[in-house]
């Protein structure tokens, strides 16, 4: 027994106890959580680079979204890849007569039937000398909205253009 002046005797405390085990625990996964090792980040892959190139009818033609080629058109010379747009100038699309060709007159017209293309691919190109002046107001409404959605990848020249591509 203790004397009645004496405290009684101090326990002894482990420092094992179940809680301290607990906290020791939670900080070491706090730790590993904050160092392990991360996936290294992936960025998306960017489209290939588009290079400005010279077009003439017949090398176009090849530009219009068939099989997962990008679509292309030309309108008064400028050629614009209107990929983005694949819902309406790619096949299936209501504009997809003018995918891989030269679109100024159907525009002009404001027609997106066949017969507004250029048939003879091996002529000159189409001067539109005999559009009036609300079909020329069409055609540029037309050509600034392209300028403003898309990209101009090339120009246009005819067959034989000095310009032209060589086969």
């Amino acid at each position: 027994m203790s004397s009645p002046g004496t405290a009684p005797p101090a326990e002894v405390m482990s420092i094992a106890s179940p809680i301290n085990l607990i906290l020791l625990s939670l900080f070491v996964v706090l730790v590993y959580m904050q160092f392990r090792p991360k996936a290294p980040v992936t960025l998306p892959k960017s489209p290939p680079p588009i290079v400005f190139r010279t077009f003439t009818p017949t090398t176009l033609l090849e530009f219009n979204g068939v099989d997962g080629k990008p679509v292309y058109l030309a309108v008064r010379g400028r050629v614009f890849d209107v990929t983005p747009g694949r819902n309406f100038y790619g096949p299936g699309g209501p504009y997809e007569n003018f995918a891989g060709r030269d679109a100024s007159r159907g525009l002009a017209h404001q027609s997106f039937d066949e017969e507004m293309l250029t048939k003879d691919l091996k002529g000159p190109l189409d001067d539109l000398k005999d559009l009036d002046a609300e079909q020329m107001e069409n055609l540029q409404s037309w050509e600034e909205r392209f300028l403003e959605k898309y990209l101009v990848v090339g120009k246009l020249v005819a067959e034989g253009d000095p310009e032209a591509p060589k086969s």
